[in-house]
């Protein structure tokens, strides 16, 4: 394909500005003859999770296409599922630029992006108009003005809206750019969050009638007795699954290399090691009670093949797609 070229130019922008532009691209070309330009053929690899059927196990993580602008042109690329978003009840411009940075020699990126988006009922106008045929996972997060103590709330809020037309919903509350989001993972916090999202979802399936699952997004910067609790929490309010893992606050392997002090999440090749430490131990706590969706630091068929190894039943990519581009697709859903 033509990315090593693309991702030339591209590499000399901003990296936002690099974004915007791609994405105005993908969507003149979605559902347009010109989809061929991105449009690759990778074989079934039937899995199932959660109850649902993917055509493949390799996914596209949450943050690339916030508001499901791209959808069917990143599904002809090869992916079994996309998960959107993260969105939030009410649209919110994130944190000030710049708020993006490449960690080129390490194939990372930080980002302190902070949810920006155009809100949840933006996003499902664009999910409703989407052909894509995989599974389409749709994670949502608080807004930055709710208080803490009431983002159980914007979580309630934004199920609702977005159940009718999700395959999974991903709950996040380990994104390190929004103040104080990450403490809902700890103790009362999250029990008392998981009941309301569980009673949610109850509520909803008898709604709806059909059963939507849900899974929640960890961070890796999480102690052994940290990880033990959440597993306890997750199984106990019969979660259907968990992402593991969010981007991290660790600098320890960029010491010294071009944007290393920037504040925000570090994903991308730094992550891969930790973010799968996670996912192993993680998979001993759970044995089996409820599956792991395997995202940080995938560049490679042997880093995707790392995470199933260490547990997890799916896995996700996104800042080695940024670096390596659709043929990362192809290779790891080929040989996986």
């Amino acid at each position: 394909m033509f990315y090593p070229v693309i991702k030339k130019a591209l590499f000399q922008l901003d990296p936002e500005r690099a974004h915007e532009l791609t994405f105005q691209q993908l969507r003149r070309i979605t559902n347009t003859p010109f989809e061929f330009l991105v449009r690759q053929s990778v074989p079934t690899k039937p899995v199932t999770c959660m109850g649902l059927s993917f055509k493949n196990p390799l996914g596209l993580a949450a943050g690339l296409d916030k508001d499901g602008e791209c959808i069917d042109a990143l599904g002809a690329m090869g992916f079994g599922f996309i998960e959107v978003g993260t969105v939030t009840p009410r649209p919110q411009s994130g944190n000030d630029k710049p708020r993006l940075f490449r960690v080129v020699e390490a194939e990372g990126l930080i980002n302190r992006m902070g949810f920006n988006n155009k809100g949840v009922d933006h996003l499902i106008e664009n999910v409703k108009k989407t052909r894509f045929g995989g599974v389409l996972g749709i994670n949502i997060g608080k807004n930055k003005d709710t208080p803490v103590e009431q983002g159980k709330d914007d979580y309630l809020i934004g199920m609702d809206k977005v159940y009718p037309h999700a395959g999974y919903i991903a709950i996040n509350i380990s994104s390190p750019n929004t103040p104080g989001l990450r403490s809902l993972q700890y103790g009362e916090a999250l029990d008392d969050l998981l009941s309301a999202i569980k009673n949610k979802q109850t509520e909803l399936k008898d709604k709806h009638q059909k059963y939507v699952p849900v899974a929640v997004k960890i961070a890796p910067d999480l102690s052994e007795e940290e990880l033990i609790q959440i597993a306890d929490s997750l199984v106990r309010h019969h979660l259907d699954g968990v992402i593991a893992t969010n981007t991290t606050l660790d600098r320890t392997l960029i010491q010294g290399l071009n944007h290393c002090g920037q504040t925000g999440g570090l994903s991308g090749r730094p992550l891969q090691a930790s973010s799968t430490a996670i996912i192993r131990r993680l998979s001993q706590e759970l044995a089996g009670r409820l599956p792991i969706i395997g995202v940080g630091g995938i560049d490679s068929l042997v880093a995707a093949r790392e995470k199933m190894d260490a547990g997890a039943t799916l896995v996700q990519i996104y800042s080695g797609f940024i670096f390596h581009g659709p043929r990362l697709i192809k290779d790891i859903v080929t040989h996986i």
